[in-house]
């Protein structure tokens, strides 16, 4: 139930969807008599249209989220193992296109070649089933060899997880096939904005891990500015709104250990 709630009404926590439906139902009142509540809707869609894709609202929200935990230092020694979490690789497209196809997440599988070859003996688990609400994409796991190919790392190295629909689960099943031992070090490669969640999400799952965050989407030295590109706020502002939701319900439902994981 969780997980097709997340899929449906969870799309009306996406700013874009939200503004697009006020002004949806403003427009359809003005013909009404109701058309003077149908005129201040359709004008809140504009203002906020204008604040979600003129302000800096968006990257303000997303560089909170992934500043939350730092980069990895690799001074603290080797890891005993990592965990990718998928999340990269658009199954549907990759299977039309019979190559494995990668997003704007791409440094989450990047990183693969990196620590493998930086720590040669460490295990790495990919967790990546089907995310869709049908179940009928495929699995990320399934495209990723031929990655690991180009990448020069062995296909023997990358244990797949395929079941993982969403991050309670990447942690739920990684740990089963980890069976992490008291002391050992394992990484977690998410990208930087889904770190929070994801850290809670396997803290409950009793599956302690260090942060190894990926795919930065704002700046170190960010200056909050307004910055004048509608269209990628909007995508920016859905992206980060999706993580603040999903820290609260993972943390109402059980699902994480905080409501804000610290470092």
């Amino acid at each position: 139930m969780f997980f097709f709630l997340s899929k449906t009404v969870g799309l009306l926590t996406k700013p874009s969807i939200a503004i697009a439906l006020i002004g949806i139902a403003g427009l359809l009142l003005m013909p009404t008599r109701w058309r003077r509540a149908g005129t201040r809707l359709v004008v809140a869609s504009f203002v906020l249209l204008l604040i979600a894709g003129v302000s800096p609202l968006a990257d303000i929200l997303m560089h909170t989220l992934e500043n939350r935990f730092p980069k990895w230092d690799a001074a603290r020694g080797a890891p005993d193992g990592v965990v990718v979490l998928g999340g990269a690789i658009a199954p549907r497209l990759s299977q039309r296109h019979g190559t494995a196809i990668v997003g704007e997440d791409a440094g989450r599988v990047i990183a693969i070649g990196r620590l493998a070859r930086d720590y040669p003996n460490a295990r790495i688990i990919y967790s990546g089933g089907d995310g869709s609400l049908r179940g009928t994409d495929g699995a990320e796991a399934d495209y990723l060899q031929s990655l690991l190919d180009s990448f020069g790392v062995g296909r023997d190295r990358v244990t797949l997880e395929r079941r993982s629909r969403n991050t309670a689960e990447n942690a739920t099943f990684s740990k089963a096939i980890a069976q992490p031992k008291p002391g050992e070090r394992w990484l977690l490669v998410t990208s930087a904005v889904h770190m929070p969640r994801a850290i809670g999400a396997f803290r409950q799952a009793g599956f302690p891990v260090e942060a190894y965050p990926v795919s930065f989407r704002t700046d170190v030295d960010y200056r909050f500015k307004p910055i004048p590109a509608i269209g990628a706020n909007l995508v920016r502002l859905d992206a980060a709104m999706n993580e603040w939701t999903g820290l609260l319900a993972y943390w109402l439902t059980g699902r994480s250990s905080a409501l804000w994981p610290a470092p």
